[in-house]
């Protein structure tokens, strides 16, 4: 990483490496942004979920901070009339494809969507769009956890560890636009795939898409908080 430098961000001082993706230095000193997407080791993030716009001082535009890199004497402002705006669109449009039944759901109260409704005081309801309309198969084949699609925001994450990090590539993305889903090679049960039931893809999960069975969890699977 490169040289130390100063930048500020909501009118505090903070000291990073030249090049740091602004997202993570603005999480590392507990400044929340709101992200789903975003991986911290991926070199070229993917800035799909449209959540973490901030305002660049200097720049016409707010940016995504997953892509932005900082550099000496920066300024950045995590909330505007634009960026809150920006946010709260892409917050929306993230719900209108997701089932809103929070009191069913697995992940409820430790859910990335009701963190960021939290945080920028946002319904966890629809008031402007109305719900995509989809038939999804809940695929339980492995046993020891559930994929629920009618859950998924598609950040990604789950594709991401698979075929980067476990490097078995039993998911990724299919189809454009509304269609978009992450599914294995040919929609076959996950039991029938590569997948080798690590729970890797549980793990990194931000919603209920992928959960493990009751709350259990295969041998050696630390399930983080």
């Amino acid at each position: 990483m490169g040289k130390k430098i100063t930048l500020t961000i909501d009118d505090r001082q903070i000291t990073a490496s030249a090049g740091e993706k602004l997202l993570w230095v603005a999480l590392e000193n507990e400044i929340y942004i709101p992200h789903l997407c975003a991986i911290k080791e991926e070199t070229r993030p993917a800035a799909s979920c449209r959540l973490c716009f901030v305002e660049v001082e200097g720049l016409s535009r707010p940016v995504t901070a997953c892509t932005q890199a900082v550099y000496e004497g920066m300024v950045v402002k995590t909330r505007s009339p634009r960026v809150d705006r920006l946010v709260k669109t892409a917050f929306e449009l993230l719900l209108s494809d997701h089932r809103l039944e929070c009191n069913k759901c697995p992940k409820n109260r430790a859910c990335e969507l009701q963190k960021i409704a939290k945080e920028r005081k946002l319904k966890l309801r629809l008031t402007r769009l109305q719900p995509l309309e989809k038939e999804v198969t809940v695929d339980d084949s492995m046993g020891s956890f559930i994929f629920d699609p009618s859950l998924c925001v598609l950040c990604g994450r789950c594709v991401w560890v698979d075929q980067q990090e476990v490097k078995v590539g039993a998911i990724g993305f299919s189809r454009r636009g509304l269609q978009r889903k992450v599914t294995t090679i040919g929609d076959i049960p996950l039991a029938e795939s590569p997948c080798t039931g690590c729970g890797r893809c549980v793990e990194v999960c931000p919603v209920g898409a992928l959960s493990f069975t009751n709350q259990a969890k295969p041998e050696g699977v630390a399930v983080n908080s």
